[in-house]
């Protein structure tokens, strides 16, 4: 039995939907492997529900597969026995069967059933409005293809907007999330497996480790009869069309382009032609766009950069995707010793400083720093960089952070260029400032005596 991990705000979000009084319709929707279905079904396990996963034949197929789905729950088989009848003729059955408790109708992959015929979510719509609203029902439409999942069900213009009491969109696991799926591994040994299959429970789930990453590498990315070989080929062959320019894309922020002139330069093509699929990108969560922290209207910066936002994607197209040809030929060794080489200075040190963005964002909430604050990010100007700023406007807090994975101890002198680059960043008149460093290795005893002294300044050796 596969474990059920997390999850545990979206499942009380379920729970308070399931227990109004009228009904319900709940919207769950992310990319592909983000562990929907898992989460409706451990939902559901206790509950009357009807779950239903659509697929991408004719329409005429998916009201045969709902017919059987309703006939097994209200255990008649006589339901499965009937002919030509339509979606409003099956949703009458349900709504005349009394039922002392709320029911669940799950619409799994609703997008094939909009994309089977298009006016699907309309007539939906007018079922919700006509035979369910007033009953006792709880419906939750699921889907994978984003783009689809805004036009027919989330949209101002779409047919069922308005009707949805809530949605849900899935993220991926967070590195303390991600943990549960290694409970044996230590800290150290989980960030490097977190830098190499990311958050998405499908990999973490995929990815078998003995102790040795590399040999893990090796037996569950590299080999071509693994699921995670060609996994980001399958993963956007799903979701878009023109897959070699998307590919193309991802390939140059992996290889360290991120302004949208670079990509642009790397791949010699207009800006202006980039715009739909960088968008399409980030609809999938696949990448990311950050500007400085301090930027006052983020959407119009135009010092945007644009980033992976998927660990396993990023260590794809960073160690796999351009060494295909040397592991058709099984010449696997030699991509085993070019990602031994590059691994730690080119992946896992920009993982790290996420993770430690993450660890600060446990401590303030969890109350264990005095801070206050109300967004986290990273600052840059033409001439430097911070690695982690949180910004608190109630109480004009400004926390200032680096991340340093690396076998030297972190002396004072980091501390002392973080105050200097802080200079710089000035967000309110009369801030309060604090200082947060991370270590792998830990701290020199000076500025061990340094920190004990200052009340501003917190060291964080991790792992």
């Amino acid at each position: 039995m596969k474990k059920f991990v997390n999850r545990k705000q979206e499942l009380d979000f379920l729970g308070k939907q399931y227990q109004v009084q009228k009904s319900s319709l709940v919207i769950i929707y992310g990319r592909r492997r983000i562990g929907k279905t898992a989460l409706i079904k451990k939902f559901i396990e206790d509950k009357p529900a009807i779950y239903f996963l659509a697929s991408e034949e004719v329409e005429s197929q998916n009201i045969e597969y709902f017919k059987r789905a309703v006939s097994s729950f209200l255990k008649n088989p006589l339901i499965e026995k009937l002919s030509g009848i339509s979606w409003d003729d099956i949703f009458d059955i349900l709504v005349k069967t009394k039922s002392d408790k709320k029911v669940v109708i799950v619409f799994d992959e609703f997008q094939n059933l909009c994309k089977t015929n298009p006016a699907f979510a309309s007539m939906l719509q007018r079922i919700w409005d006509e035979k369910l609203k007033n009953g006792n029902f709880m419906l939750i439409l699921c889907g994978s293809l984003i783009s689809m999942m805004q036009e027919y069900a989330l949209s101002y213009s779409s047919p069922l907007y308005g009707r949805r009491t809530g949605q849900i969109k899935l993220k991926q696991f967070s590195f303390k999330e991600a943990k549960e799926f290694f409970p044996d591994a230590t800290d150290d040994q989980f960030l490097w497996i977190y830098s190499v299959v990311g958050g998405v429970p499908k990999y973490l789930e995929m990815f078998k480790y003995e102790g040795d990453i590399y040999k893990a590498i090796e037996e569950n990315i590299l080999s071509r009869q693994s699921f995670l070989y060609e996994e980001p080929l399958f993963l956007l062959e799903k979701e878009v069309h023109e897959i070699g320019s998307y590919f193309s894309i991802i390939k140059s922020i992996a290889l360290g382009n991120h302004k949208l002139s670079q990509i642009a330069q790397s791949l010699s093509v207009s800006q202006t032609k980039l715009t739909k699929y960088i968008n399409t990108l980030i609809e999938l969560d696949i990448i990311r766009r950050e500007v400085p922290i301090t930027e006052e209207y983020p959407e119009k910066s135009k010092r945007g950069l644009y980033f992976i936002n998927d660990n396993f994607i990023n260590f794809w197209f960073k160690f796999v995707y351009p060494y295909r040809e040397q592991l058709e030929l099984d010449n696997v060794e030699y991509v085993i010793e070019n990602i031994r080489s590059k691994i730690v200075v080119s992946h896992i040190s920009y993982v790290y400083e996420e993770v430690c963005t993450q660890i600060l964002s446990d401590l303030i909430r969890s109350k264990k720093m005095d801070v206050q604050v109300d967004k986290i990010g990273k600052w840059w100007d033409g001439k430097s960089e911070i690695d982690i700023v949180g910004i608190g406007r109630s109480m004009r807090h400004v926390v200032f952070g680096e991340s340093k994975y690396s076998q030297n101890i972190v002396d004072i002198d980091i501390f002392f260029d973080l105050k200097k680059k802080a200079e710089n960043v000035k967000v309110f008149p009369d801030q309060r400032e604090f200082y947060i460093l991370f270590s792998k290795a830990g701290f020199s005893e000076r500025l061990l005596e340094y920190a004990k002294d200052a009340k501003n300044l917190f060291l964080i050796k991790f792992p």
